[in-house]
């Protein structure tokens, strides 16, 4: 447990769209339901997997709306704001926090030039103005921008409120993170649950995965939890072939994890909001070769 008292298995939510291209509230819906059916311990959404960067303000406004109420207060809830300035990250902030929402994430503003003193400022600022729990996400490798270590460790003396981590990277890394801060951050990863359970050995609260394989991954979680290492590494080593496959990059898991999931769901045919990596027929048979023991949610 972590010091926030936030941790486990946080999928983060796919934007579901419908055929006229709008978003498809029952997919959303449905999605929230059978992650809830699985036992997660909290839902995430607003990141990279949510396609954060094809939805409009109000769009992103829209399906936080439809996420809170969906989950009504069953498991905690974690938004991530992309919005580009400080004054629109802190209104998201706010509406975060009227909808109900436990904590937040913070994503970088889009200047891959920015110091990182003009980060910490940034965030700092944003944090000011926040009534949750503020988390950073640091993904330098899939957004091309971060903070170091001591940078993190510098944003939580001056701002005590931003205290969870959402890192992006190798359990190595996460493991230097917790030493360099000194303990102070509830750190999540994310990569769709790659080192799975060396996360949890370098101090990882819990994983913010994909929704695809996120039963699988809450019972490995539950296994490592109970002190049952041996048969959560080997439970993990059964689901990585999949793993690696989804995670060779965002727009390749946004292809073939959205549509394992829907089929998970039996939602039909996915709708790619463009632009979009279209599967080839190869792909599909790789997705459908590491995944065919997944049943239906």
């Amino acid at each position: 447990m972590s010091q926030a008292g936030f941790h486990g298995i946080y999928p983060m939510l796919y934007s579901f769209f419908a055929a006229d291209g709008r978003p498809d509230r029952a997919a959303m819906r449905r999605q929230v339901e059978a992650c809830i059916a699985q036992g997660v311990h909290g839902i995430a959404f607003g990141g990279l997997a949510s396609e954060c960067n094809k939805l409009a303000t109000a769009e992103r406004r829209e399906l936080m709306t439809w996420v809170a109420e969906d989950v009504a207060g069953r498991v905690p809830v974690s938004f991530t704001i992309a919005e580009n300035s400080i004054d629109g990250q802190a209104a998201m902030a706010a509406l975060s926090a009227d909808l109900g929402a436990d904590w937040m994430v913070l994503q970088p503003p889009p200047v891959r030039g920015a110091t990182e003193a003009e980060l910490v400022a940034f965030y700092g600022a944003v944090a000011e103005r926040s009534p949750l729990p503020v988390g950073i996400q640091n993904a330098p490798e899939y957004i091309g921008i971060g903070v170091s270590n001591a940078g993190f460790a510098e944003l939580n003396r001056r701002h005590p409120n931003v205290s969870i981590l959402k890192a992006e990277g190798p359990a190595t890394y996460i493991a230097g993170l917790q030493e360099q801060t000194g303990g102070v951050f509830t750190i999540f990863n994310g990569r769709n649950g790659l080192e799975l359970t060396d996360n949890f050995r370098a101090g990882c609260a819990g994983m913010i995965p994909g929704v695809d394989a996120c039963d699988r991954q809450v019972a490995i979680y539950e296994l490592f939890r109970e002190g049952r290492e041996d048969e959560a590494d080997a439970d993990y080593a059964r689901l990585l072939p999949l793993l690696l496959f989804l995670m060779i990059g965002i727009d390749h898991l946004l292809c073939y994890g959205k549509r394992l999931t829907a089929r998970r769901l039996d939602l039909g045919p996915v709708h790619d909001r463009t632009p979009a990596l279209p599967p080839t027929p190869f792909g599909l048979a790789v997705l459908e070769r590491w995944s065919r023991d997944l049943a239906p949610f």
